[in-house]
């Protein structure tokens, strides 16, 4: 195994398998694919309708090789981008099963003829077609992990649902089943007891059983009904929801918490692409001002300033850059522009003040010597 392993990592077609896998990984492919299967669930419907099988008989038998056609190309792109880890995956065996049933009514024409009995199976058998789509949504894939989750789960509320069954089976057998007077047709035996419960837990037709029960004046019969009804339709079939229910939920909040994962991812990409690009626009603009005699750094950055364009990508991840920092140093700069108003005020006060002394100075010192004279 490991050999293999080492033989096709030295693979000598890389740059044909990375263009390949570039192909089945865009979105190009994708919507072919999810097409073509949408396409032929829909000739799949219209060839059960026997008038319209007959007229467009021909193009059913092209519209059938089309499409085998692309699923085998598909099988094979992917088998020769991973040959080993192909294998691996659930849903790439699912399209190989789904391939060998598309295969399975031609073998069957070719060996055992057209009028074979078993053919009408596997023709039934193409309808599985459509689950190829599972592979191309994610949406499907995580229902399905939610419910591959809830196995262990559910496989315990179903054997606690047939323990119930077992002991209302018997006990029916018992109280209605009698070959006298009893209801032989659904409580005669143990099989018939499941299937007449089966019945009365889906609440299905559970009147009519009731009647039969009190045609036959049995006493105890409304209550089993009622009790058995409460138990298993209203208790476990409800837990069965409910268990499903929290695991969809689960699995929702998971698949949205990789998404969210894979777009910062993706975002991540894109500010290291754009700040290489940025950084090796710097350096080549330092490389300029090198061969070329700028007056000043100033005169280089304006002439740089003209290359720019508006749709031109920045990344701002500097905090001075970042939207609340600027909300706050907005902020800032008007309680500044306010707190220099109120200081232009209060120094226009100190101004007229001192203005006031300025001019009540020499009136005292006038009066002052007028005092020294008259001494």
């Amino acid at each position: 195994y490991l050999p293999l392993i080492q033989i096709f990592d030295r693979r000598k077609d890389t740059e044909l398998r990375a263009f390949v896998q570039r192909v089945i990984a865009g979105p190009l492919f994708k919507i072919i694919m999810i097409s073509t299967i949408s396409m032929n669930a829909f000739f799949v419907v219209l060839w059960t309708n026997y008038k319209i099988r007959f007229r467009l008989f021909r193009l059913f038998e092209i519209s059938e090789v089309l499409f085998v056609s692309i699923y085998s190309t598909e099988f094979c792109m992917k088998v020769y981008v991973d040959p080993i880890n192909y294998w691996k995956d659930g849903y790439n065996l699912l399209d190989v099963l789904i391939i060998i049933i598309i295969s399975i009514p031609y073998a069957l024409r070719k060996i055992k003829g057209k009028h074979y009995p078993y053919l009408n199976i596997a023709n039934g058998m193409q309808s599985l077609r459509i689950l190829k789509l599972i592979t191309y949504s994610r949406g499907i894939r995580t229902l399905i992990i939610a419910v591959g989750q809830t196995a262990y789960t559910v496989a315990s509320v179903l054997i606690l649902f047939f323990l119930l069954m077992y002991i209302f089976a018997i006990l029916g057998f018992c109280l209605f089943g009698a070959p006298e007077m009893g209801d032989q047709n659904n409580w005669g035996n143990l099989a018939v007891a499941f299937f007449t419960l089966f019945s009365l837990a889906t609440v299905d037709g559970w009147t009519d059983l009731q009647q039969e029960l009190d045609d036959r004046n049995f006493v105890l019969s409304r209550a089993f009904t009622i009790i058995f009804i409460l138990l298993a339709s209203f208790i476990f079939l409800s837990m069965f929801v409910g268990v499903m229910i929290i695991h969809t939920e689960d699995s929702i909040k998971k698949f949205e918490r990789d998404l969210e994962l894979e777009r910062h991812m993706i975002l991540m990409e894109e500010k290291q692409v754009i700040l290489k690009r940025q950084q090796e626009e710097v350096s080549h603009l330092m490389q300029t001002q090198k061969n070329v005699d700028y007056k000043s750094f100033s005169e280089l950055v304006e002439n740089f300033k003209k290359t720019l364009q508006h749709t031109d990508p920045m990344v701002l991840d500097d905090f001075g850059t970042s939207l609340p920092f600027i909300d706050i140093y907005l902020s800032t700069l008007d309680n500044q522009d306010n707190t220099i108003y109120k200081l232009q005020e209060l120094y226009y006060e100190m101004v007229h003040v001192l203005r006031l002394m300025l001019e009540d100075l020499p009136k005292k010192q006038q009066s002052q010597s007028l005092e020294v004279a008259e001494k």
